[in-house]
């Protein structure tokens, strides 16, 4: 395929460029296969790297957690109020990052014996602490703080919280600001006056940000004796709660954070945690447990409660010590899963009319409506985002605000972008990543800024047509595409961001049999010229001109873009090829 040749999905595939000689000196070193060694130099992991990425261990790869501004101070105060008779209230997030950091600081307090309330707000609430949690604390007589994924621009609700005498921490890890809020300790890794000693701390997820805490917190009360005469908690058992975070918040999977989810799906695969076994139960995964089940079948479940107005269901299940109990909520969230994918569709379906029924002046999608359920905004702008390649904005008009949610491609910058957009007037509030956040405005200031948001991210990519490349890492046929090599490539697991799952591409194939299968999935059997065979899956592709390729052109001869994954079934190993993208050959 010709670098400027799109492809039936509208895409320019281009192969990933690999250091031969670093995968040479991989391959020998490592006793890996040459296309794996080849993988591995082609993303950035230098020689001296590659033992850690092959085996990444938190103690190879965990620095002292004081090495964070605050650390100290908030490993101090939480240590004395675990001494004390305080109870501690914790504030956490609705999403999957939310759920998990909250749930391992309360699991951790409570085998410590200390009595803790969590709050989680729901969406029509807002995100982070409030004047409303605030006080619901203070009329149950708390007046002890942490916020887990949240407050490092919460300025106004801990204003408020200080006035009515609340000692309050902060542990998160979103985008900060030059001013910081006025609170006893807050420990963030992207604070803009942290010294950054180690690079990849930066990239924490706040479950990473909490266990680091965790671990600090431990150290403190063993040299305190406080485990003398009691059993020390095994900080393991949280890996589970930290990898599913982690995977979720779609942090880059480097550094520590590759050694939380390799770790940490080891112990999930120990099914010690009663409600993630229930969720995992529920999800019929059957099979050892790897970051795309955490990903796609796991975080959706726990993300479901948070969307359709039950957002403490997912802390409750996660730090459930009842089976009865959390089998009941893991059903609960399999529910309000199936509400949200109805809610999502029809949101959906909405803003793709909205977006394709008018002109669009700037490279990107901005849309809103009145009844647009404001929990399935997010997942609405990144198929938005997928759908069209430019970022995405969609908002959710309430009565009293509009709250609104974005993606991004590579290119812009939304942490700062909101920031810039709050520091001109032209919202109330919001914060984020570079490829995600979240806002909030009236109904009145949507016009300025969309202007605001269109210039800015026509400032950024250009006036040229946005063309969306797909990089893959390998070229194989038919004959190769076998069990062995998928097994090769899981050397290379945890797949997330900075690490995806390997792309390959196989050319000249025909389709030899294709179906409709479930909601617009395509099952399919590719040959090849030369002879073999090839199960292969396409993925919500039946109504693009993909799919409409792969039924219809059962003659044509195409090369096919996906990925190669290893399937059991009932003991037996096979292989499936997961098909993304195709081009006529």
């Amino acid at each position: 395929m010709n670098l400027t040749e799109k492809s039936l999905g509208g895409n320019i595939w281009k192969q990933i460029a690999s250091d031969e000689r670093k995968a040479e000196v991989i391959y020998q070193k490592y006793a890996l296969p040459f296309v794996v060694s080849k993988i591995i130099s082609s993303r950035g992991i230098g020689l001296e790297e590659v033992e850690d990425f092959l085996d990444p261990r938190l103690q190879n790869l965990m620095p002292d957690p004081t090495i964070l501004k605050d650390m100290s101070k908030a490993t101090q105060k939480i240590a004395d109020v675990v001494m004390s008779e305080k109870t501690v209230g914790i504030i956490g997030d609705y999403d999957v990052d939310g759920a998990t950091s909250s749930a391992i600081l309360r699991l951790y307090l409570e085998d410590l014996g200390k009595k803790v309330e969590v709050h989680i707000p729901e969406r029509e609430e807002g995100y982070g602490p409030s004047k409303f949690a605030f006080d619901k604390f203070s009329a149950l007589g708390i007046d002890f703080v942490v916020t887990t994924d949240c407050g490092t621009t919460a300025f106004e609700p801990f204003a408020y919280a200080k006035e009515k005498g609340f000692e309050v921490i902060v542990l998160d890890h979103h985008e900060a600001e030059v001013k910081l809020p006025e609170v006893y300790a807050l420990v963030n890794p992207k604070r803009l006056d942290e010294e950054n000693h180690v690079e990849y701390l930066k990239f924490l997820a706040a479950v990473g940000v909490v266990f680091m805490t965790l671990v600090a917190i431990n150290r403190e009360l063993r040299a305190r004796g406080f485990f003398n005469n009691r059993p020390e908690p095994n900080l393991m058992k949280f890996l589970d709660l930290v990898a599913l975070g982690t995977v979720c918040d779609v942090v880059p999977l480097v550094g520590l954070n590759r050694a939380f989810v390799k770790q940490g799906l080891k112990v999930i695969a120990k099914r010690e945690n009663i409600g993630l076994k229930s969720l995992i139960d529920k999800a019929n995964i059957s099979e050892m447990p790897t970051s795309f089940h955490l990903g796609y079948m796991l975080g959706p479940r726990i993300n479901a409660g948070g969307r359709v107005g039950k957002s403490f269901k997912a802390n409750e299940l996660l730090c459930s010590r009842d089976e009865k109990k959390a089998i009941k909520l893991a059903e609960e969230l399999d529910e309000f899963n199936v509400q949200r994918k109805e809610i999502e569709a029809y949101v959906l379906l909405n803003a793709i009319e909205q977006l394709e029924s008018v002109p669009q002046e700037f490279p990107m999608a901005f849309v809103y409506g009145h009844d647009w359920h404001q929990g399935v905004i997010g997942i609405v702008a990144g198929k938005l985002k997928e759908r069209y390649n430019v970022p995405s904005f969609v908002m959710s008009i309430e009565e009293d605000e509009v709250k609104g949610s974005a993606r991004s491609i590579s290119g812009v910058d939304l942490g700062a972008l909101i920031i810039s957009a709050k520091e001109k007037g032209v919202i109330i509030k919001g914060g984020g990543h570079y490829m995600a956040a979240g806002f909030s405005l009236t109904e009145e200031q949507i016009p300025s800024f969309q202007k605001f948001v269109g210039e800015y991210v026509k400032a950024k990519l250009g006036e040229e047509e946005i063309v969306p490349v797909i990089e893959y890492d390998g070229v194989v046929d038919i004959d190769g595409a076998t069990v062995e090599m998928a097994e090769k490539m899981q050397v290379l697991e945890p797949f997330g961001a900075n690490n995806p799952e390997p792309k390959l591409v196989i050319k000249n194939v025909k389709v030899s049999y294709a179906s409709v299968v479930g909601s617009g999935h395509i099952r399919c059997s590719l040959t090849s010229v030369k002879g073999g065979n090839l199960s292969a899956m396409a993925f919500r592709m039946a109504d693009t001109e993909v799919g409409h390729a792969l039924l219809n052109e059962k003659g044509n001869v195409f090369d096919v873009l996906g990925t190669l994954r290893k399937d059991t079934w009932q003991g037996r190993n096979s292989v499936k090829f997961f098909i993304e993208d195709i081009t006529r050959g």
